[in-house]
């Protein structure tokens, strides 16, 4: 089961790395300030109560029902599905906490504040910033799900839902489009190891 590669996911793939690598491009011609501040712009009250709630799925905490679903009600491959979750875990956190701990967000750059567009109530971060990892956690989990669910459908649903929590990131002023960038390419190569050791597994 799933031996082969579908199409949909290749797809899938190939929009997440060419995301990523716009935004690595823009990034270093323009620098990672000039980028972001393209991007934050105030979109509105509805436009902040959105993004505001849709980064919120993209947390740790959304990897519990999501395993819960698949696994109980979907029977899909709970060890997969929990190797995923400690690859990308691991490839975000360790970077961000023992790397590029001193990697600054937008709040502690050379950005003025007073240009940044925030949301109140919204705690503001200032370390840490390199990779998102809400960013890392949506396109993990729109890679997987379009891995295990090959469908067009699938794809569509998955690929708006792991954007607008990437954007989310940058709207609401936690990270750069470059860190978002970085969440992407982690997510990418947890799915590539995850794949290589499943297959690995499954022929011994």
């Amino acid at each position: 089961m799933y031996s082969t590669i579908s199409k949909p996911f290749k797809i899938a793939v190939g929009f997440s790395l060419g995301i990523a690598l716009v935004l690595f491009f823009l990034s270093y011609l323009n620098t990672r300030e000039v980028v972001f501040l393209w991007l934050n712009k105030d979109l509105g009250s509805i436009a902040d109560l959105f993004f505001n709630f849709i980064s919120h799925l993209a947390e740790g905490w959304i990897w519990i029902p999501y395993f819960v679903l698949l696994f109980g009600w979907y029977k899909k491959d709970a060890i997969f599905i929990l190797l995923n979750f400690l690859i990308s875990t691991l490839l975000t956190q360790i970077p961000k906490n023992f790397i590029w701990e001193k990697v600054s967000r937008p709040m502690a750059s050379n950005v003025p504040h007073e240009k940044i567009h925030t949301i109140k109530g919204v705690e503001m971060h200032f370390w840490n910033s390199f990779p998102s990892g809400h960013t890392a956690t949506a396109f993990t989990l729109f890679l997987l799900t379009v891995y295990l669910f090959p469908k067009k459908s699938v794809l569509a649903i998955g690929l708006l839902y792991a954007i607008a929590c990437g954007y989310s990131r940058i709207y609401l002023g936690q990270h750069f489009p470059l860190d978002v960038a970085g969440g992407i390419i982690v997510a990418i190569i947890t799915l590539i190891i995850s794949i290589f050791v499943r297959k690995k597994e499954s022929h011994v």
